[in-house]
């Protein structure tokens, strides 16, 4: 893009949507988007960092089943929590205050979760992560799809997936190391606590390079905030005329609650990204958060066979994001939650009743799993609840999408080990394979597909 030659003429907002719309990111607007994926790698980072030590945890502590499913799942307390309040805030206060408030809340957690000198103490900074995260997470997806052109909004969003299965994977890597220094009883703190060295440095960095969403500027300050951003990420010359400020200047105040998501042509899409980001999440927290666990059942009690799973299947989650991300622009949402469900669904019916007989069999019907989710519903759920709405919405809409991914993720979290110790491995896999079924169904019927939709024009029900 040749930054002397363009102009760019604001008259209304919508010339600030169109050209977002219309143009290659920019450099300044893709080092953004990185940041707002670091951020991503960050939460996922937390979110699974203390899974590999659980066993040593629960010896520590002299935790029951009962009492390590509510460590787990405390932290989607919070990050429930988290998304609900934040993807309000979000609107209101703009991106970037937010951008740096969840992630600070982050590093003081995580520290605090690594020196934890009891159970109660730990559960308390756990929650406090997961409001970070839940904060973040609606910040992060919006920031992306209001940085990103219509071409790559869908793929760009989507490529948070990968990120979170990559830094899942990070945490066996970091965990090495600690495991050959035979701090097995400590690996846990270690693994914890690095996630807020890595939170301090995204912070930092989001401090000095990260502009506010000129779309957000538009909506909620002026038109000249707007174009401010347009200037400094694009390096184009944007003239404001003086009809739109003072149109701009005298902008609706009118406060939006979440009721308006369930309004009019918004209900469907909600119900459709609510059932997506709900059975997504429940399947994910209750077999992938638990790889490490599952891989110890499978191949042998100690933290290197946890260790080695967390890598291993993990990959499988990566690489089926970033196929998912790729394919995004052309199958769409819809299609690639449709496929990835059947392929999660089968990969827990056939681990659950033939997966028992060899472990080789086990161990690549859970890969089958791992990759299945990625590919579909576990990256297209937040994507779907991050495009359905316009520039307005998309805090509230992303929030909630989030919020309700908390609530598949606590069921998750506390259900597995409760049900594990009763029921034993296969059965609970057999159990939850109708997760993946139910989202399923509620996709096929529900045919709503936002990639290619231009939702910025669309006018909000009153």
């Amino acid at each position: 893009m040749n930054g002397q030659a363009q102009v760019l003429e604001v008259r209304s907002r919508r010339d600030i949507v169109d050209f977002i719309n219309s143009n290659p990111v920019s450099k300044p607007g893709f080092k953004i988007i990185l940041l707002a994926l670091a951020g991503v790698f960050v939460d996922a980072y937390d979110f699974t960092s203390i899974g590999i030590g659980t066993a040593q945890l629960q010896q520590q502590f002299g935790l029951t089943a009962v009492e390590l499913g509510s460590l787990t799942a405390i932290m989607a307390v919070g990050s429930l929590l988290g998304a609900v309040f934040g993807g309000y805030y979000t609107d209101k206060f703009g991106r970037n205050k937010m951008f740096l408030i969840d992630l600070f809340l982050m590093v003081f957690a995580a520290f605090g979760a690594a020196l934890s000198p009891n159970f109660g103490t730990l559960v308390f900074f756990r929650l406090l992560m997961g409001i970070g995260v839940g904060l973040d997470i609606p910040v992060a997806l919006s920031f992306i799809a209001e940085f990103s052109n219509m071409k790559k909004k869908g793929a760009n969003v989507t490529l948070w997936c990968p990120l979170w299965f990559s830094a899942a994977s990070v945490t066996g890597l970091i965990a090495l190391p600690f495991y050959f220094l035979n701090q097995h009883e400590y690996i846990w703190r270690w693994s914890v606590g690095l996630g807020g060295v890595f939170a301090l440095i995204v912070l930092f960095l989001r401090y000095f390079y990260m502009n506010e969403s000129p779309l957000w500027a538009a909506h909620h300050l002026s038109l000249e905030e707007g174009a401010k951003v347009i200037r400094k990420t694009y390096n184009v010359e944007v003239r404001v005329s003086p009809a739109a400020k003072e149109e701009s200047n005298t902008k609706s105040s009118a406060k939006l609650s979440y009721m308006e998501i369930f309004k009019g042509k918004y209900k469907l899409r909600t119900i459709l990204a609510s059932v997506i980001t709900f059975t997504q999440s429940m399947e994910y927290f209750a077999v992938g958060f638990y790889i490490p666990t599952i891989s110890t059942i499978l191949f042998g009690q100690g933290v290197i066979y946890a260790i080695t799973g967390t890598i291993v299947f993990n990959l499988f989650g990566a690489l089926g994001g970033f196929l998912g991300s790729s394919l995004n622009t052309r199958w769409g949402v819809r299609k690639l939650s449709i496929v990835g469900y059947v392929i999660a669904a089968i990969g827990l019916l056939l681990m659950g009743t033939a997966g028992n007989s060899y472990v080789g069999i086990s161990a690549v019907l859970l890969a089958a799993f791992i990759f299945g989710h990625a590919f579909g519903p576990g990256s297209q759920g937040m994507t779907m609840a991050t495009l359905s709405y316009p520039t307005e919405l998309r805090g509230l809409g992303a929030g909630f999408g989030q919020g309700i991914t908390r609530v598949g993720s606590i069921l998750g979290f506390f259900l597995f080990p409760v049900v594990l110790a009763v029921a034993g491995l296969y059965n609970t896999l057999l159990l939850l394979a109708i997760v993946p079924v139910l989202g399923l169904l509620a996709t096929l019927l529900i045919k709503w597909e936002p990639i290619g939709k231009d939702v910025e024009n669309e006018t909000i029900a009153s």
